[in-house]
C-alpha cells in the first residue's frame, strides 16, 4: 500500500495479510483473524485481532493503525 493510502474498509480486513515494518520477537507477518465487535453493537468497528504467523500470538489493534506505513505494510514482504 502506498504511503498515505488507506487500508481497506473494516469488512474487507478479515483474513487480510500484513507485514510489521519493525518486527518484534521475530513476529513479522500477521493475518487479521477477527473483527472485534464494538460495544454497543451498532457502533463503528474500531479494533481487529492480528495473529502472528510464526508464533500464533494475537494482539488487538485499532484497524486504523494499519494505515500507518511506518508500522504496517499490506501483504507479506
Amino acid at each position: 500500500m502506498a504511503p498515505g493510502a488507506t487500508p481497506p474498509g473494516p469488512k474487507k480486513l478479515l483474513h487480510s495479510k500484513w507485514t510489521a515494518v519493525q518486527p518484534r520477537e521475530r513476529e513479522k507477518h500477521f493475518i487479521v483473524t477477527r473483527l472485534v465487535e464494538p460495544d454497543p453493537p451498532d457502533a463503528a468497528l474500531e479494533q481487529v485481532e492480528l495473529e502472528a504467523v510464526l508464533s500464533k500470538r494475537s494482539r488487538i489493534v485499532a484497524w486504523r493503525q494499519l494505515r500507518d506505513a511506518t508500522r504496517w505494510l499490506r501483504g507479506w514482504r
